[in-house]
Protein backbone atom coordinates (compact mmCIF):
# COMPACT_ATOMS: atom_id res chain seq x y z
CA UNK A 1 0.00 0.00 0.00
CA UNK A 2 1.44 3.49 -1.45
CA UNK A 3 1.16 6.23 1.08
CA UNK A 4 0.79 9.18 -0.72
CA UNK A 5 -2.67 10.81 -2.65
CA UNK A 6 -0.15 13.96 -3.93
CA UNK A 7 2.76 15.33 -6.26
CA UNK A 8 5.69 16.92 -4.61
CA UNK A 9 7.47 19.43 -6.57
CA UNK A 10 10.90 18.37 -8.32
CA UNK A 11 13.30 20.79 -7.30
CA UNK A 12 15.92 22.28 -9.42
CA UNK A 13 19.22 21.10 -8.81
CA UNK A 14 21.07 23.19 -11.62
CA UNK A 15 24.39 25.21 -10.00
CA UNK A 16 22.55 28.19 -10.43
CA UNK A 17 19.77 27.53 -8.51
CA UNK A 18 21.49 26.00 -5.51
CA UNK A 19 23.83 28.73 -5.51
CA UNK A 20 20.63 30.86 -5.11
CA UNK A 21 19.23 28.61 -1.96
CA UNK A 22 23.07 29.16 -0.56
CA UNK A 23 22.99 32.86 -0.61
CA UNK A 24 19.27 33.10 1.08
CA UNK A 25 20.47 31.12 3.67
CA UNK A 26 23.92 32.88 4.25
CA UNK A 27 21.93 36.10 4.33
CA UNK A 28 20.19 34.88 7.82
CA UNK A 29 23.00 32.66 9.56
CA UNK A 30 24.77 34.67 11.64
CA UNK A 31 21.79 35.97 13.39
CA UNK A 32 20.40 32.62 14.00
CA UNK A 33 24.03 31.53 15.32
CA UNK A 34 23.72 34.82 17.38
CA UNK A 35 20.26 34.15 18.65
CA UNK A 36 19.94 30.83 18.46
CA UNK A 37 16.14 30.62 17.15
CA UNK A 38 15.20 28.39 14.78
CA UNK A 39 16.28 29.20 11.03
CA UNK A 40 13.10 29.69 9.88
CA UNK A 41 13.73 31.74 7.50
CA UNK A 42 16.26 29.51 5.99
CA UNK A 43 13.50 26.13 6.60
CA UNK A 44 11.56 28.30 4.59
CA UNK A 45 13.59 28.86 1.55
CA UNK A 46 14.56 25.53 1.63
CA UNK A 47 11.23 24.31 1.58
CA UNK A 48 10.12 26.78 -1.63
CA UNK A 49 12.94 25.35 -3.31
CA UNK A 50 11.40 21.51 -3.23
CA UNK A 51 14.78 20.55 -1.22
CA UNK A 52 13.18 19.34 1.94
CA UNK A 53 11.42 16.11 0.01
CA UNK A 54 13.93 16.00 -2.83
CA UNK A 55 14.44 12.29 -1.69
CA UNK A 56 10.50 11.21 -1.27
CA UNK A 57 10.39 8.38 -3.14
CA UNK A 58 8.16 8.37 -6.80
CA UNK A 59 6.03 5.55 -6.02
CA UNK A 60 4.91 8.33 -3.01
CA UNK A 61 4.77 11.33 -5.04
CA UNK A 62 8.22 13.17 -4.68
CA UNK A 63 11.28 13.22 -7.37
CA UNK A 64 13.04 10.15 -5.88
CA UNK A 65 16.20 11.91 -6.34
CA UNK A 66 19.35 9.65 -6.16
CA UNK A 67 22.06 10.02 -2.93
CA UNK A 68 24.81 11.66 -5.23
CA UNK A 69 21.99 14.97 -5.35
CA UNK A 70 21.29 14.13 -2.25
CA UNK A 71 24.69 15.34 -0.82
CA UNK A 72 24.65 17.94 -3.46
CA UNK A 73 21.65 19.67 -1.57
CA UNK A 74 23.55 19.58 1.82
CA UNK A 75 26.51 20.94 0.65
CA UNK A 76 25.16 24.06 -0.69
CA UNK A 77 22.50 24.33 2.37
CA UNK A 78 25.80 23.81 4.47
CA UNK A 79 27.63 26.51 2.88
CA UNK A 80 25.12 28.90 3.37
CA UNK A 81 23.46 27.77 6.98
CA UNK A 82 24.44 24.18 7.93
CA UNK A 83 21.90 24.91 11.16
CA UNK A 84 19.28 24.32 8.62
CA UNK A 85 21.24 21.80 6.66
CA UNK A 86 21.17 19.38 9.48
CA UNK A 87 17.41 19.86 9.83
CA UNK A 88 17.13 19.26 6.06
CA UNK A 89 19.50 16.33 5.99
CA UNK A 90 17.81 14.36 8.92
CA UNK A 91 14.78 14.96 7.27
CA UNK A 92 16.05 13.87 4.04
CA UNK A 93 17.51 10.51 5.47
CA UNK A 94 13.94 9.68 6.61
CA UNK A 95 12.35 9.65 3.35
CA UNK A 96 15.19 8.11 2.02
CA UNK A 97 14.76 5.57 4.60
CA UNK A 98 10.99 5.26 3.38
CA UNK A 99 11.88 5.06 -0.27
CA UNK A 100 14.36 1.68 0.42
CA UNK A 101 12.48 0.09 3.32
CA UNK A 102 8.88 1.70 2.89
CA UNK A 103 8.56 1.13 6.94
CA UNK A 104 6.62 3.51 7.94
CA UNK A 105 2.58 3.16 8.98
CA UNK A 106 0.99 4.76 5.45
CA UNK A 107 -1.46 6.23 7.38
CA UNK A 108 1.61 7.98 9.34
CA UNK A 109 3.70 8.88 5.84
CA UNK A 110 0.49 10.06 4.41
CA UNK A 111 0.58 12.31 6.58
CA UNK A 112 3.74 13.30 6.52
CA UNK A 113 3.53 13.75 3.03
CA UNK A 114 0.82 16.34 3.04
CA UNK A 115 1.95 18.49 6.00
CA UNK A 116 5.66 18.40 3.11
CA UNK A 117 3.08 19.82 0.56
CA UNK A 118 1.76 22.81 2.75
CA UNK A 119 4.70 23.71 4.35
CA UNK A 120 7.91 22.47 5.91
CA UNK A 121 7.57 19.19 7.73
CA UNK A 122 10.88 17.98 9.65
CA UNK A 123 11.68 14.33 10.79
CA UNK A 124 14.40 13.41 12.80
CA UNK A 125 15.49 10.06 14.39
CA UNK A 126 15.50 10.55 17.81
CA UNK A 127 17.76 7.91 19.51
CA UNK A 128 20.28 9.16 22.16
CA UNK A 129 19.58 9.21 26.23
CA UNK A 130 21.32 11.35 29.00
CA UNK A 131 21.77 8.13 30.54
CA UNK A 132 22.96 5.83 27.96
CA UNK A 133 24.91 8.75 25.43
CA UNK A 134 25.37 8.08 21.66
CA UNK A 135 23.28 4.24 20.66
CA UNK A 136 26.51 3.92 18.14
CA UNK A 137 28.77 2.81 21.11
CA UNK A 138 26.09 -0.17 22.10
CA UNK A 139 23.31 -0.53 24.64
CA UNK A 140 19.57 -0.60 24.58
CA UNK A 141 17.83 2.40 25.15
CA UNK A 142 15.41 2.86 28.22
CA UNK A 143 12.52 4.94 26.42
CA UNK A 144 9.78 2.29 26.15
CA UNK A 145 6.98 1.63 24.15
CA UNK A 146 4.47 -0.60 26.28
CA UNK A 147 1.69 -2.39 24.31
CA UNK A 148 -1.75 -1.47 25.74
CA UNK A 149 -4.86 -2.75 24.25
CA UNK A 150 -5.47 -0.62 20.89
CA UNK A 151 -1.85 0.58 20.50
CA UNK A 152 1.11 1.97 22.44
CA UNK A 153 2.29 4.19 25.14
CA UNK A 154 5.72 5.65 24.74
CA UNK A 155 7.56 7.23 27.50
CA UNK A 156 11.08 8.00 27.79
CA UNK A 157 13.41 11.54 28.21
CA UNK A 158 15.62 11.82 25.12
CA UNK A 159 18.97 14.01 24.06
CA UNK A 160 20.14 15.66 21.16
CA UNK A 161 16.91 15.71 19.42
CA UNK A 162 17.80 17.93 16.85
CA UNK A 163 14.56 20.18 15.37
CA UNK A 164 12.77 20.71 18.92
CA UNK A 165 9.23 21.73 18.36
CA UNK A 166 9.23 22.18 14.60
CA UNK A 167 9.40 18.52 14.03
CA UNK A 168 6.49 17.02 12.05
CA UNK A 169 7.16 13.51 12.84
CA UNK A 170 9.99 11.95 15.36
CA UNK A 171 11.41 8.70 14.75
CA UNK A 172 12.29 7.13 18.32
CA UNK A 173 14.37 4.20 18.96
CA UNK A 174 12.83 2.20 21.74
CA UNK A 175 12.18 -1.05 23.69
CA UNK A 176 8.75 -2.90 23.75
CA UNK A 177 7.16 -3.80 26.58
CA UNK A 178 4.99 -6.02 25.54
CA UNK A 179 2.52 -8.92 27.67
CA UNK A 180 3.53 -11.80 25.16
CA UNK A 181 7.33 -10.35 25.30
CA UNK A 182 10.52 -12.00 26.22
CA UNK A 183 11.92 -9.88 29.25
CA UNK A 184 15.17 -11.16 28.15
CA UNK A 185 15.66 -9.97 24.68
CA UNK A 186 12.53 -7.44 24.23
CA UNK A 187 12.34 -6.17 20.89
CA UNK A 188 13.79 -2.98 19.65
CA UNK A 189 12.67 -0.84 17.23
CA UNK A 190 11.48 2.92 16.07
CA UNK A 191 8.25 4.90 17.36
CA UNK A 192 6.42 6.92 14.62
CA UNK A 193 5.40 9.97 16.81
CA UNK A 194 3.45 13.38 15.25
CA UNK A 195 5.06 15.96 16.67
CA UNK A 196 2.09 17.51 17.96
CA UNK A 197 0.55 14.38 19.99
CA UNK A 198 0.02 14.55 23.73
CA UNK A 199 2.54 14.06 26.72
CA UNK A 200 5.50 15.54 24.71
CA UNK A 201 7.48 18.09 26.59
CA UNK A 202 10.68 19.92 25.52
CA UNK A 203 13.60 20.70 27.77
CA UNK A 204 15.77 23.90 26.19
CA UNK A 205 19.30 22.05 26.80
CA UNK A 206 20.89 23.05 23.81
CA UNK A 207 23.68 25.47 24.19
CA UNK A 208 26.43 24.11 21.98
CA UNK A 209 29.55 25.06 20.28
CA UNK A 210 28.30 24.71 16.84
CA UNK A 211 25.11 24.36 14.93
CA UNK A 212 23.74 26.74 17.68
CA UNK A 213 20.41 27.11 15.67
CA UNK A 214 19.54 23.65 15.30
CA UNK A 215 17.56 23.12 18.06
CA UNK A 216 18.90 19.94 19.70
CA UNK A 217 16.94 20.05 22.69
CA UNK A 218 16.42 17.19 25.31
CA UNK A 219 12.58 15.62 24.77
CA UNK A 220 10.61 13.97 27.33
CA UNK A 221 8.18 10.93 26.21
CA UNK A 222 5.08 10.79 29.13
CA UNK A 223 2.38 8.37 28.26
CA UNK A 224 2.36 9.65 24.25
CA UNK A 225 -0.45 7.18 23.08
CA UNK A 226 -0.21 6.00 19.31
CA UNK A 227 -1.59 3.45 16.62
CA UNK A 228 -1.04 -0.50 16.88
CA UNK A 229 1.46 0.39 13.74
CA UNK A 230 3.32 3.18 14.92
CA UNK A 231 6.04 0.72 16.48
CA UNK A 232 8.76 -0.86 13.38
CA UNK A 233 11.18 -3.41 14.41
CA UNK A 234 14.80 -3.66 14.31
CA UNK A 235 15.46 -6.99 12.85
CA UNK A 236 18.71 -8.54 15.27
CA UNK A 237 21.98 -9.51 13.71
CA UNK A 238 22.88 -12.42 12.61
CA UNK A 239 24.98 -12.99 16.11
CA UNK A 240 20.86 -12.00 17.70
CA UNK A 241 22.55 -8.49 18.95
CA UNK A 242 20.37 -5.14 18.25
CA UNK A 243 22.37 -2.81 16.70
CA UNK A 244 21.80 1.12 15.67
CA UNK A 245 21.30 1.41 12.39
CA UNK A 246 22.57 5.17 12.42
CA UNK A 247 25.78 3.27 12.65
CA UNK A 248 26.37 1.56 9.69
CA UNK A 249 27.99 3.59 6.99
CA UNK A 250 25.88 3.46 3.70
CA UNK A 251 25.27 5.21 0.26
CA UNK A 252 22.41 7.13 1.63
CA UNK A 253 24.61 8.25 5.20
CA UNK A 254 26.60 10.64 3.70
CA UNK A 255 24.26 13.83 4.21
CA UNK A 256 26.09 14.91 7.27
CA UNK A 257 29.50 14.59 6.42
CA UNK A 258 28.22 16.79 2.83
CA UNK A 259 26.86 19.52 4.53
CA UNK A 260 30.40 20.11 6.45
CA UNK A 261 32.29 20.16 3.08
CA UNK A 262 29.32 23.04 2.63
CA UNK A 263 30.74 24.62 5.54
CA UNK A 264 34.55 24.05 4.52
CA UNK A 265 33.10 25.97 1.18
CA UNK A 266 31.57 28.84 2.71
CA UNK A 267 35.39 29.17 5.13
CA UNK A 268 36.72 29.26 1.35
CA UNK A 269 34.87 31.77 0.02
CA UNK A 270 34.94 34.09 3.30
CA UNK A 271 38.53 33.93 2.99
CA UNK A 272 38.49 35.06 -0.48
CA UNK A 273 36.93 37.95 0.11
CA UNK A 274 38.83 39.34 3.10
CA UNK A 275 42.31 38.50 1.51
CA UNK A 276 41.21 41.07 -1.64
CA UNK A 277 40.02 43.34 0.69
CA UNK A 278 42.26 43.70 3.62
CA UNK A 279 44.81 46.38 2.82
CA UNK A 280 47.61 46.97 5.64
CA UNK A 281 49.04 50.26 5.24
CA UNK A 282 52.40 48.71 5.97
CA UNK A 283 51.87 47.02 2.73
CA UNK A 284 49.97 49.01 0.96
CA UNK A 285 48.44 45.95 -1.23
CA UNK A 286 45.40 43.64 -0.72
CA UNK A 287 47.01 40.64 1.43
CA UNK A 288 45.68 38.28 -1.68
CA UNK A 289 48.50 39.89 -3.51
CA UNK A 290 51.42 38.08 -1.09
CA UNK A 291 52.77 34.95 -1.11
CA UNK A 292 52.13 33.82 2.00
CA UNK A 293 48.24 33.99 1.37
CA UNK A 294 47.99 32.57 -1.94
CA UNK A 295 49.66 29.29 -0.49
CA UNK A 296 46.88 29.28 2.40
CA UNK A 297 44.21 29.76 -0.16
CA UNK A 298 46.27 27.01 -2.11
CA UNK A 299 45.68 24.46 1.05
CA UNK A 300 42.48 25.31 1.53
CA UNK A 301 41.19 24.30 -2.07
CA UNK A 302 43.46 21.35 -2.27
CA UNK A 303 41.40 20.18 1.21
CA UNK A 304 38.15 21.29 0.37
CA UNK A 305 39.18 19.32 -3.49
CA UNK A 306 39.92 16.06 -1.95
CA UNK A 307 36.82 16.25 0.33
CA UNK A 308 34.36 16.71 -2.58
CA UNK A 309 36.53 13.76 -4.48
CA UNK A 310 35.78 11.20 -1.48
CA UNK A 311 32.27 12.25 -1.17
CA UNK A 312 31.34 12.48 -5.06
CA UNK A 313 33.32 9.98 -6.21
CA UNK A 314 32.53 7.17 -3.13
CA UNK A 315 28.79 7.68 -4.70
CA UNK A 316 29.86 7.84 -8.20
CA UNK A 317 31.55 4.81 -7.99
CA UNK A 318 28.38 3.25 -6.46
CA UNK A 319 26.11 4.42 -9.05
CA UNK A 320 28.58 2.80 -11.68
CA UNK A 321 27.76 -0.55 -9.65
CA UNK A 322 31.31 -0.91 -8.02
CA UNK A 323 31.39 -2.25 -4.62
CA UNK A 324 35.04 -2.95 -3.82
CA UNK A 325 34.80 0.47 -1.80
CA UNK A 326 31.60 -0.40 -0.05
CA UNK A 327 33.70 -2.03 2.94
CA UNK A 328 35.80 1.56 3.09
CA UNK A 329 32.09 3.95 3.48
CA UNK A 330 32.94 4.49 7.39
CA UNK A 331 36.57 5.44 6.96
CA UNK A 332 35.62 7.61 4.01
CA UNK A 333 33.48 9.47 5.73
CA UNK A 334 36.30 9.82 8.45
CA UNK A 335 38.81 11.62 6.09
CA UNK A 336 36.02 13.36 4.69
CA UNK A 337 35.09 14.77 8.02
CA UNK A 338 38.93 15.68 8.47
CA UNK A 339 39.63 16.85 5.60
CA UNK A 340 36.82 19.82 5.81
CA UNK A 341 37.96 20.49 9.41
CA UNK A 342 41.34 20.76 7.96
CA UNK A 343 40.39 23.75 5.51
CA UNK A 344 38.55 25.60 7.81
CA UNK A 345 41.68 25.52 10.75
CA UNK A 346 43.90 26.32 7.81
CA UNK A 347 41.86 29.65 6.91
CA UNK A 348 41.51 30.60 10.87
CA UNK A 349 45.62 29.79 11.24
CA UNK A 350 46.52 31.84 8.35
CA UNK A 351 44.78 35.60 9.20
CA UNK A 352 44.95 35.60 13.76
CA UNK A 353 43.05 37.38 15.14
CA UNK A 354 40.66 38.81 12.65
CA UNK A 355 39.62 34.92 11.88
CA UNK A 356 38.55 34.73 15.89
CA UNK A 357 36.51 37.85 16.15
CA UNK A 358 32.89 37.53 15.94
CA UNK A 359 32.65 40.29 13.05
CA UNK A 360 34.24 37.71 10.96
CA UNK A 361 32.50 34.34 9.88
CA UNK A 362 35.44 32.02 10.26
CA UNK A 363 34.86 31.54 14.29
CA UNK A 364 31.51 30.67 13.40
CA UNK A 365 32.52 28.68 10.43
CA UNK A 366 35.31 27.02 12.66
CA UNK A 367 32.79 25.70 15.34
CA UNK A 368 30.53 24.72 12.95
CA UNK A 369 32.85 22.34 11.60
CA UNK A 370 34.12 20.57 14.16
CA UNK A 371 30.35 19.27 14.72
CA UNK A 372 31.13 16.65 12.27
CA UNK A 373 33.13 14.90 15.02
CA UNK A 374 29.79 14.23 16.86
CA UNK A 375 28.19 11.72 13.85
CA UNK A 376 28.59 8.11 13.84
CA UNK A 377 31.05 6.51 12.97
CA UNK A 378 32.58 8.34 15.32
CA UNK A 379 36.80 7.94 14.35
CA UNK A 380 37.96 5.89 16.87
CA UNK A 381 35.64 3.29 15.75
CA UNK A 382 35.65 3.27 11.78
CA UNK A 383 39.63 3.42 12.18
CA UNK A 384 39.45 0.13 14.58
CA UNK A 385 36.72 -1.56 12.57
CA UNK A 386 38.93 -0.95 9.57
CA UNK A 387 42.20 -2.09 10.94
CA UNK A 388 40.46 -5.55 11.60
CA UNK A 389 39.00 -5.89 8.60
CA UNK A 390 42.37 -5.50 6.75
CA UNK A 391 44.31 -7.55 9.70
CA UNK A 392 41.59 -10.62 9.75
CA UNK A 393 41.22 -11.32 6.27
Amino acid sequence: MTATLLTLPVPDLSDDALAAVTAELAATAEEYDRSGALPTAGIEAAHRAGLLTATVAERHGGPGVSPLDAVRILVALGEGDPSVALLAANTLAAHQGQAVANHWPAPAYADLLRRSAAGPALVNAIRAEPELGAPARGGLPATVARRTADGWSLSGHKAYATGGTALAYHVVWAVADEPDGDPAAPRVGHVIVPGDAAGITWIDTWDHLGLRASNTHDVVYDDVRLPAGAFVEIPRGADGVYRDPAAAAGITSFGHPALYVGVARAARAAFVRYARERIPSALGRPIAETERIQAVAGEIDAQIAQAETLLYGTLLRAEAGHTDHLPQLSVLKVQIARTAIAAVQAAVAALGNPALTRHQPFERHLRDVLCVRVHPPQEDAALLAAGRRLLTH
